[in-house]
């Protein structure tokens, strides 16, 4: 029994920590402040902002920022913009804000602290009798890919205003006044934007006085190699192409490379009936040393293709949608904008993506449309481009697990970062599959009006009402239910419901069916494919093998659950060896071809970090390119839908 009771007196000795400890405290979060309140639809008393961007540092990527901001005694915050219409995430760059000083009377510096939890936010007090701040900060443009995609190279500028500007909360963007001033690199430099310049002084910009939400959607180009085309359907409908090469032979166009830009603006015009600008002007680079690029905005646009685009006018013809659909959105997306896209600023209000699959699908949809009506690319050439958005369906699995509505969440998921297994993660397919949604409401409207009607009368009237208005006008779920029904009676909500928030594992084809066609895969490439796999950095082998590859071996995208999948093959490996052949295009496709003959195995020999692997692929069927065959006596609707309009 004494043995017994210290054996109960040492185990109580060991648990009164334990039990001292679970009766203490544990740690408890620290109060978040306040979030900044909403903005209010007042102006902003004070008066003007007064920005200052210098370009003159551009041989370091360097931009110089001098802003004056008028202001009264007390507590202030001012943002840097972090939600920016058309990028659908919060992506404004803020990492990229250097040396940020704030100054008062006499250059008196005066303290900021960036708040710990929205660091899009700097607070600052205002001390009594300061009736200005000087702001000075320099945004420092990537230098390098890794660092984000390259905006400057020696003779040319992509800059987005919104990366240059602090603004004052608490007001609607639309409330606040700016006064921009640039100077640019040198006079011999040339500058092209949707903002009215009121007066220029040898390489400084004086631009007219504007809204901050105007002034941060008319981004600005400047280079030193510059052509202006002027593309006007007619003199009440402006619309301007300006080109920035790297050179003056990427921007020398033929007279029939012009003409089909023109039949762009015509085609558009014919489309929509309207316009929303006071001038349209297509920014767009042609280049190789920076990115490329396609953003939207109400009056212009941002856009980027290989510096060969019109010298290499046969192998360009993948890019060729690019304009159309960047300018469609000065309708669908500027004009006309998701109510849950629209925000008052750029920082309190989130943005939100459940109608991308219109935004952005439809816009897709009528991107394409307007490129084979303009002549951008052949009607022929545009089936192709719809077989393969069909096909790459065909071969995606992700459609078994994820609706497209929870597609439109994927900007602020990933941050637009690039995923591994994009065929499961299906990370945007609201551009592809809204696509394909559009095409069956537009056929759908067709056959049961009996081809009086069509998806063309549905936007003349919901996106080219009241023109020439420039004031975004916002939309629901139940405005595009009711503008389809009064088109074309029909269950409407049921038809988009179904295929939008629905899981849907078979591929969407009834628009396509309808249209008088099927998919069908052949062994014979496109003309337009032989000559854009020419030059094409990377050649997909999605429909036989599985995967896409670079010209340098390296696997990039392998499909989820294709035979490359199934054998093991994952992104980043290098294929060395087809069969006893070392790599290269040529080679894999005569391999894939023989086997198709043989029926012997498809050996590849890869490597993985330090590791060498051969994996045999059972596989017979060739190529497999996707196209179009015609079906039965169905009308020909798809035909009719990409004829130009007269």
């Amino acid at each position: 029994m004494i043995f017994r009771r210290i054996q109960l007196a040492a185990f109580a000795l060991l648990i009164a920590p334990l039990t001292a400890f679970a009766q203490t405290p544990g740690p408890q979060p620290i109060p978040a402040a306040a979030p900044e309140a909403a903005p209010l639809d007042t102006p902003y008393v004070p008066g003007a902002l007064q920005l200052t961007v210098d370009l003159t540092d551009v041989g370091r990527r360097i931009i110089q920022v001098d802003e004056v901001i008028p202001v009264e005694p007390g507590p202030l915050t001012l943002f840097y913009p972090k939600w920016i219409p058309g990028y659908h995430t919060p992506g404004g760059p803020i990492s990229k804000l250097a040396g940020l000083v704030i100054t008062g009377k006499k250059n008196a510096p005066i303290a900021w602290l960036r708040d710990p939890i929205d660091v899009f936010a700097f607070h600052v007090t205002v001390p009594d009798g300061v009736k200005e701040l000087h702001v000075a900060f320099q945004y420092l443009q990537p230098i390098r890919a890794s660092e984000g995609r390259l905006s400057a190279s020696d003779s040319i500028i992509d800059l987005e205003w919104n990366t240059v500007v602090l603004y004052p909360a608490g007001h609607f963007a639309r409330d606040i006044q700016i006064v921009p001033t640039l100077r640019l690199p040198s006079a011999d430099w040339h500058f092209a934007s949707a903002l009215d310049v009121k007066k220029t002084d040898g390489a400084v910009v004086h631009f007219a006085q504007t809204t901050l939400n105007t002034f941060i959607d008319s981004p600005l180009f400047a280079g030193l190699h510059y052509k202006r085309l002027d593309l006007s359907p007619d003199a009440g409908d402006p619309v301007f192409l300006n080109l920035f090469g790297d050179s003056d032979a990427n921007i020398a166009l033929t007279p029939e490379q012009i003409q089909l830009h023109k039949n762009l603006a015509a085609q558009a015009q014919k489309l929509y009936a309207s316009h929303h600008y006071a001038h349209y002007d297509f920014l767009y680079l042609i280049s190789d040393k920076v990115g490329g690029v396609g953003t939207e905005h109400h009056q212009s646009s941002e856009d980027g293709s290989p510096a060969n685009y019109f010298m290499d006018w046969q192998g360009s013809v993948v890019y060729r949608d690019l304009l159309a659909h960047e300018y469609t959105h000065s309708w669908n997306g500027k004009f006309r904008r998701p109510a849950d896209l629209w925000t008052p600023d750029f920082n309190v209000v989130p943005m939100q993506g459940s109608l991308l699959w219109v935004y952005e699908g439809m816009t897709q949809y009528w991107g394409y449309v307007l490129s084979a009506r303009a002549g951008l690319r052949s009607a022929s050439d545009t089936r192709d481009f719809i077989a393969n958005v069909a096909a790459g369906f065909d071969a995606s699995p992700g459609r078994n697990w994820r609706p497209l509505i929870d597609t439109g969440a994927q900007p602020v998921i990933s941050q637009r970062a690039p995923v591994s297994w994009v065929s499961w993660q299906r990370p945007e397919d609201y551009y592809t599959e809204g696509l394909l949604i559009w095409l069956d409401a537009d056929t759908k409207i067709r056959e049961l009006s009996g081809g009086k009607k069509s998806l063309d009368d549905f936007v003349r009237g919901f996106l080219g009402k009241d023109s020439p208005s420039v004031i975004t006008e916002t939309y629901t779920f139940d405005d595009i239910v009711a503008a389809l029904n009064a088109v074309q009676p029909y269950d409407w909500a049921g038809f988009l419901h179904t295929r939008v928030y629905d899981i849907q594992p078979k591929t969407p084809v009834d628009g396509i069916t309808r249209g008088g066609y099927k998919l069908a895969y052949t062994d014979t490439a496109p003309a337009w494919r032989t000559v854009y796999e020419k030059s094409a950095p990377a050649i997909s082998f999605a429909y036989s093998l599985g995967f896409v590859i670079a010209t340098d071996g390296t696997i990039g995208n392998v499909y989820w659950d294709s035979l490359a999948f199934k054998a093991g093959i994952m992104p980043d490996m290098h294929l060395l060896a087809v069969n006893d052949r070392a790599f290269s295009m040529a080679a894999l496709r005569e391999e894939i071809l023989a086997a198709e003959k043989t029926k012997d195995p498809i050996r590849l020999t890869l490597k993985r970090d330090d590791m060498v692997h051969t994996i045999s692929i059972d596989y017979h069927d060739g190529l497999r390119y996707p196209h179009f065959e015609r079906v039965g006596t169905t009308p020909a609707r798809l035909d009719d839908i990409l004829e130009p309009k007269k």
